[in-house]
Formats: structure tokens, sequence, C-alpha cells
């Protein structure tokens, strides 16, 4: 072991812990722990998994949580992502988890499953951009499945069949003037939904094949999917690429059903799990929540957030009619492993933060470090799977979920090349990030309720700014179906497209992922924006930025004593930041960790 000029151990020379391959932690003492501990190391995509281990010291997320509950459903458990939160040990978990039985679990009643239902806020948004053509349009998502050898076309079509009758939003049609109609189960011919093609499913031919699935799909038709196989023979493993219009689906619900396709195609025989909740009752359920007088009384804090008018962030202001998804440009910026690994594990714990907390206080501070000092306003983007009651279980629900709210982001008195460099600033900076994005409403849906649902507060909040910039983080995508099989049925790419006639939401765009590669997992950081409107040098020196303010944020919590909480991690006292961080100068241990 490293030792210091005194002959104690140098804790600063030993090796970053790989939590990738953690086998510690205390072994688990019931079946229902060591089942949950299993069902926490599928998800997360790590070897073992201790009965203690939080999810999110591990690198879960919320997206991820939400995999976990589904994951829980299959293997006979049931848990809510609420409770994930709260208790996120296996341990913890076991104490509170059901056992599924039939009683409980049957599918909603087809009076709330199927009929009309309302748009949802980010439908209701996109129409409002583009036009409502953009809802008919070429707007979707596709995944790319290896798939076994010798695959039986009856047996696939009957696969799909099976989807689409659990998961109604895929038999969904849009209709005047703010609709979607939800057919009864059964209705929709599948045999036209699925094309087999015996060419090779070479980059080229897919993406070929993609475009034409899309510009194929017809929401007022009611054709929200549509399946083709790329057949490579008997011998040899196919590719399946599934298109489905993105007002049916989102990137949560890939994650259902994926492996929801590949076990109806295996076991033909066996139903696949029930839906909780369908969607027609979550769009209706968002109705009346807008309705709601707590959703009303958030109206000031939004007109406040929103009331300071910012000069545009390019040459000029965002066109609506002239910058189109067309003419969008592009830079990414690719995160190597070790640096990956810190932000979804190290510094998350070390400040009780989030991964998105982390990454947005690097944007703030790149953001500073390019544009100068100041706040400025983000819309930032989420997976929208908040339960509106006790009894709501979203785990399973097919849709398009996606919720986005305004947060004002600012980096404060720092010094960016301090932040870059590891310093204290680094630490600063992400407790005050993580505190303004707490200080958002609620849990943030209500901003979209009121500007789209509620015909009292609508007018209101669009009249006032709009943020320039767009951030999403899409989570941690750790491969395959989730069925267990890493031979077949496995993800092996995704991809979508959009009507190139649509306008930008956004004069900058920025994503983030984590994809885990075989040498470890990698984040992908990503800034577009329209042809013309930002100067390419600039974004190009925001995204180098923007990776080194992260780099900088994991060597700062690396050092000694880095981390330590804020004042929303005590909701039931009144605590001041400088009140909290003397309380954990005064007890940090020996160690330094506070």
């Amino acid at each position: 072991l490293p030792l210091t000029a005194n002959g104690k151990l140098d804790r600063t020379a030993l090796p970053a812990p790989d939590f990738t391959g953690r086998a510690e932690g205390r072994a688990p003492a019931t079946p229902t722990e060591a089942l949950l501990c299993e069902l926490f190391a599928e998800a997360l995509g790590v070897e073992r998994v201790g009965a203690d281990d939080s999810f999110f010291e591990l690198g879960g997320d919320s997206i991820l949580a939400i995999l976990l509950v589904s994951k829980a459903r299959r293997a006979g458990l049931k848990i809510t992502t609420r409770q994930v939160f709260q208790l996120p040990s296996p341990a913890g978990l076991a104490g509170v988890a059901e056992s599924v039985t039939g009683d409980h679990e049957e599918p909603p009643a087809e009076a709330e499953a199927v009929g009309r239902a309302p748009l949802t806020p980010v439908m209701r948004d996109l129409a409002e951009r583009s036009g409502r053509t953009a809802l008919e349009g070429g707007f979707f998502q596709a995944a790319r499945l290896a798939v076994p050898a010798g695959l039986s076309l009856d047996r696939l079509i009957a696969a799909l069949r099976t989807v689409m009758d659990r998961h109604d939003m895929l038999r969904a049609r849009l209709d005047e003037p703010w609709e979607l109609v939800i057919p009864e189960p059964g209705t929709v011919d599948v045999a036209a939904l699925v094309h087999r093609v015996t060419a090779e499913a070479s980059e080229h031919a897919v993406a070929e094949r993609l475009q034409l699935a899309g510009a194929r799909l017809d929401p007022a038709a009611g054709v929200m999917t549509r399946l083709v196989w790329f057949d490579a023979g008997p011998d040899a493993e196919g590719t399946l690429l599934w298109v489905i219009h993105h007002l049916a689906v989102d990137g949560v619900s890939w994650r259902v059903l994926l492996p929801d396709l590949a076990h109806a195609y295996e076991h033909p025989d066996e139903p696949l799990d029930p839906v909780p909740v369908s969607f027609r009752s979550w769009a209706l359920a968002l109705s009346a929540e807008a309705r709601r007088p707590e959703r009303t009384a958030e109206l000031p804090a939004w007109k406040a957030m929103l009331d300071h008018p910012e000069p545009p962030l390019g040459g000029r202001p965002l066109d609506p009619a002239r910058d189109l998804l067309a003419r969008m440009r592009r830079v990414t910026r690719t995160v190597p492993p070790e640096t990956t690994g810190a932000l979804l594990t190290r510094v998350p714990a070390a400040f009780h933060a989030g991964m998105d907390d982390v990454l947005l206080a690097a944007l703030a501070a790149a953001l500073t470090e390019t544009r100068g000092t100041g706040g400025v306003l983000v819309d930032v983007e989420g997976h929208g799977r908040i339960a509106l009651s006790d009894g709501m279980d979203l785990s399973r629900t097919v849709g398009w979920f996606t919720s986005t709210h305004p947060v004002r982001l600012d980096a404060g008195p720092i010094d960016p090349a301090e932040v870059r460099a590891g310093g204290p600033a680094a630490g600063e900076l992400i407790k005050r990030v993580k505190e303004q994005l707490r200080a958002v409403p609620s849990d943030g849906l209500g901003y979209g309720l009121l500007r789209h649902l509620n015909p009292d507060t609508a007018a209101e909040l669009a009249a006032l700014p709009a943020p320039q910039i767009g951030f999403n983080y899409l989570g941690r995508f750790t491969g395959g179906t989730g069925n267990g099989a890493r031979t077949a049925w496995r993800q092996i790419g995704e991809g979508g497209g959009a009507d190139p006639a649509m306008a930008a939401p956004h004069a900058l765009e920025l994503t983030g992922l984590v994809r885990e590669r075989p040498h470890g997992p990698e984040l992908e950081l990503s800034l577009s924006w329209p042809e013309g409107l930002l100067d390419e040098a600039e974004a190009d020196a925001l995204a180098a930025g923007w990776t080194a303010m992260l780099a900088g944020l994991v060597a700062h919590t690396d050092g000694t004593g880095a981390g330590g909480h804020t004042p929303s991690d005590f909701p039931l006292v009144t605590l001041a930041q400088d009140m909290i961080d003397e309380l954990e100068a005064e007890y940090m241990d020996e160690r330094g960790t506070r």
C-alpha cells in the first residue's frame, strides 16, 4: 500500500475504485434480498451488488429505476420508483416489496384503456411549434435488434400482435382536433406492418429501410409502427428494424417493448406482464391535474423564472420559419470511461446529487467561460413518468411521456479555470446548481400542465420568453433487451427521423447519454443548432469546455474532503449552506469523508 512520508496510508495515491466490478458489501440475508441484488446487478450492468449497496451510488438514475421496477415485477416483486428513491438498497426494498399475484395484477379495464384521450403537453408543444402536420409526419424513433437465425415470419407477426394488444398506444390513431383515439385490441392488421427482406443488413440498407418505414407511418390512419426483418437465412443471425412514431413511444418505452417482443416470440403461450396504468388513463389524469389548485398555485413561480428577457444566444433570435431541422449542425464529444465511471458513481454520491445535476453544473461553468457571467434559462427535459397518486405505476406504460420545464442556471462568481483544475470552486458549483434545480416548483411537471392544458394559465405563460437552450440526459444504456439473452434479441443500434420542415425547438440543443462499451461506460455529449444561428467555433469551444468541466468535477471529488450536503437534503429543517458546511467540517471523519 502507498505510504506518506510519516509512514501512514497515503489515501490520495490509491487507485480509484472500480464500481463496475464491485464485489463488496453485505451478502443478502433473505431470498427477497438475494433476488433484488440480482435485479440491481442486471439493471446496472455490474457483476455483483451487496444487500446494503445504493442503487444510485452504483450508477443508477431515474430511468434505470423505472427499468428496475419493471424487472422486479417480472420476477414476482412489486416495488415502485418512489420506493427505489426512498430505499435505494436491496435490503431497504426487501422490507417493502410485495409479491405479485394474479388477483392484483390484472390489466386495466377496457373502459380505461380504450377510447378518446387528450394530447399531452409535449404533443401540444410540438404542434404549436411546427403545426399539426408535425404530429402526422415522419417523426419517429427506431431500434435495431439482432434476432435468432431462422426466425419465423408467422411467429414474428404473432409476437407483434401480442405486443400491440398489450400496449395500447401502438394501436392509437390521431384525430381532430387535439385527441388520440385508442381502439380495442385485435383491430389492427398486424401482418401488413411486418416486412421481410433478404438483402444484407448493411448500414446503407438499414438506413434506407429506416427512412422508408418512417415515411410510411401514418398516425391519422392508425399506423404507428412497422417492422422490417432482414432475413439472413437459417444459419445466420438476422436483423430486425422496429420503427414507431414518436407519438406512441419514448426512450423509456423501448426498455419495455424490446423485452416484450422477445418474450412474445420465444414464449408465445405465456402472457405478457400486465400494464397497471394505461396511457389513456395517464393523459386524462394530466388534464385533471392541470386544474388542481395546487398546480395553479405554481403559476407565480414559473412566471418569475421566465420573466427575464435574454439577448439572443446567436447573432439573431430563433426563427421558426427559417431555423428548421433540415439545417441543423452538430458537434459531439466522448468522455473516457474512467471519467464517465466517476460521473456515474463517485461524484453524485459525494454531493448527494444525480447525474443530471452534475452535467448541468458543468454546463453552467462552461457557459460562464464562453459567454460570461449571469444566469441562463434552460429547458430541462425529463422522462415525465411522475406518479400523480400513490397507486399509479407507470413502469410498463408505453407512450410519449416526456416533460420539459425551464430552470435558470447561474454558476455564480466562480472561476471556470478553478473548476477545470478541480479546485474548491468545483464543489461550490455543484452545490449551487443542485439547489437551483431543486428550487423548481414541485416535480417540474406543472409547467407543461399550466402552459398547455389549463386554459386559464396557458396564455400568460405563452407570452413570456422561452428558453433558448434545451437539455436532455437520456440516461444509461446497459445493452440487451432486458430478457437475459446475449446472443439474440439484443439491441445493436437505435435511430430516428423527423420531418426536415419541422422547426428547431431551441437555438442550442444539448444531450448526454451513457453507453456501455467493452472497455467501460462512455458518456456521449452532443450539441446541435440551426445552421447560421451560432458560430461553429463557439459551439465547439462550449463542447470542449463542458467536457473539461466534467473532468474537473471528477478531479475535485477525488480530493480530500470533497462533497457534502445542501439545504434541499434536509426538508424538515431550515439550514443555510454555510451552516451545513460548518457542521460537516466539524464532524468530518479522519478519511475526509463528510
